[in-house]
Formats: C-alpha cells, sequence, structure tokens
C-alpha cells in the first residue's frame, strides 16, 4: 500500500507535537507545520518534514499547501487543524480587534485551508478532516470567552461541514480535548498583555485569581491527560474504517458532554460557575 500522507498544523508542541511524531512513527508521512521557522527547523532535526504555516496569513497557508502538494504528487490523505491560542480576560473586556484577532487564527484559518484541502480530496475520492476542538466547544467557563467562542463556532462549522460531506467519501471529524499538557497557557500570556486591559476594568480585583494562574503553574491541572492520549483518538480517527463523528479525550470532557445533556441551561450555569 502507498504510503498515506497527512497535514498537521501547530506542531511546535503539545497535541500537535505528540500527533506528528505519533503518527510517523506509524508510518504515515507527515506534514508537521508551525507559525515559526525555528521550531520548523527544530522538527527537521527530530526526522521530521516541517515548514511553515500561519492560520492568521492567507498567502502562509497558500504556500505550505502547494509545498504538501509539490511533494505528494498532488494527493494528501488527511489534514488535522491543531494550532490555537487564547487570550484570557472577561467578555466585558475583549476588545473588537482582539476577537477579530484570535478568529482569524482559531476559526478563520481552518476554513480557509479546509476548503482549500477540499478539492484535492474530492479529486482522489477519499479523504479524512479532523478538527481539533476542545470541551470549551461544548461548555463554556468564565474567563475563556474568546477561546470558548472560536470553538463553539467551529462546533457548528464541523457539523454542518460533516452533514454536507455526506454524499462524498470524505470524512469531517471532531476531536474534543479538555485538560491537555500543553503550553496553552503559557503562550496565552502574551494575547492577554496585549489585548486585556485589567487594571482598568470593573473587574480588576477579580483578575487576580487569573494572573496567578497565569503567571504562577501550580503544576497539572485537575484530570489533566499527556498528549499521546489526544493522539491516541486521532489514530482511530485516521485508521478506523468507520470513525466516529466526534471523539471526546478527558474526563471533564466526558462529563461536560453528559451534563449538557441533562440538565438546564440554569442548572448547568450553577455548576461551571463553581469551577
Amino acid at each position: 500500500m502507498a504510503q498515506k500522507s497527512i497535514l498537521i498544523t501547530g506542531c511546535s508542541s503539545g497535541i500537535g507535537y505528540d500527533a506528528a511524531h505519533t503518527l510517523a512513527k506509524r508510518g504515515w508521512r507527515v506534514f508537521a507545520t508551525c507559525r515559526s521557522q525555528n521550531d520548523c527547523d527544530r522538527l527537521i532535526a527530530e526526522g521530521l518534514e516541517s515548514f511553515p504555516l500561519d492560520y492568521a496569513n492567507e498567502s502562509s497557508i497558500q504556500v505550505a499547501l502547494s509545498n504538501v502538494l509539490s511533494r505528494t504528487g498532488g494527493t494528501l490523505d488527511a489534514l488535522y487543524n491543531n494550532g490555537a491560542f487564547g487570550i484570557p480576560g472577561a467578555v466585558e473586556d475583549l476588545p473588537r480587534a482582539a476577537l477579530r484577532s484570535i478568529f482569524e487564527t482559531n476559526l478563520f484559518g481552518y476554513h480557509d485551508l479546509t476548503c482549500r484541502v477540499i478539492p484535492v480530496m474530492r479529486a482522489q475520492g477519499h479523504g479524512r478532516i479532523i478538527n481539533c476542538s476542545s470541551v470549551l466547544g461544548l461548555a463554556a467557563l468564565k474567563w475563556r470567552g474568546a477561546y470558548n467562542s472560536t470553538k463553539f463556532a467551529m462546533e457548528g462549522l464541523t457539523d454542518t461541514l460533516r452533514i454536507e460531506m455526506r454524499d462524498t467519501d470524505i470524512k469531517i471529524i471532531l476531536i474534543e480535548p479538555g485538560p491537555v499538557t500543553s503550553k496553552i497557557r503559557v503562550n496565552s500570556i502574551p494575547h492577554f498583555e496585549k489585548w486585556i486591559d485589567w487594571q482598568g476594568s470593573a473587574r480588576a480585583t477579580q483578575y487576580d485569581a487569573l494572573k496567578t494562574r497565569l503567571y504562577a503553574s501550580s503544576g497539572p491541572d485537575t484530570f489533566e491527560l499527556p498528549a499521546s492520549a489526544v493522539s491516541a483518538k486521532l489514530v482511530h480517527a485516521l485508521e478506523s474504517a468507520k470513525p466516529r463523528p466526534r471523539y471526546y479525550v478527558t474526563t471533564p470532557t466526558y462529563v461536560m458532554g453528559f451534563l449538557r445533556r441533562i440538565l438546564s441551561t440554569r442548572a448547568l450555569d450553577w455548576i461551571i460557575a463553581k469551577a
């Protein structure tokens, strides 16, 4: 059988990094992309094929996909949309430009790349597109409004695409992690500092707990799993003859999925507000 190929975004660390190495070990031809050339160089030194892809830059997306197709002869078996970032802060403190910034990467970039890949998969007659969502695409937690909103939007867009693609052999799949070991907290600090005027906020004193969480790591979160737990679900999504439309990862994701089905909005809000 010909070696299968996959394009993965956000591979500098965490979920994307583990996925790239896991699939390479399983015999996949992995194109592991990152925003930074320095991170790409590090992955190349580790034996992966890597080059830049920045979701916020349409030209970068086009160049990266052209690079993939030139190396494969015009085919691509799978796409794993993974890269994302957060902007911690109260919703009332989020400037319009902050939301525009996070949506460009966490949603519009996914959509742009996906729409460029679909014609390739249509032409070859098959393909799998996996979008990495979150437990925060199922249940909104406070102080994470920007990130929550991108993941809720992704869930809706992905569900619609999955239904629309039922008449093709292109499978559309969601993976929904909860707390997973990654650098997303550390990587969100510059975005917090750029966009959130917490000192001028009506909630200034309430930011103390958020800042402690951001700047003073207290170790793994409750129920936190390693990135390999996500990779295990990704392997099933890619290699199963009948992949599931969505894959939960971590206990909080299963719990929130269950509670959202059985509780009223008021009851669920009360539980989440205690988190």
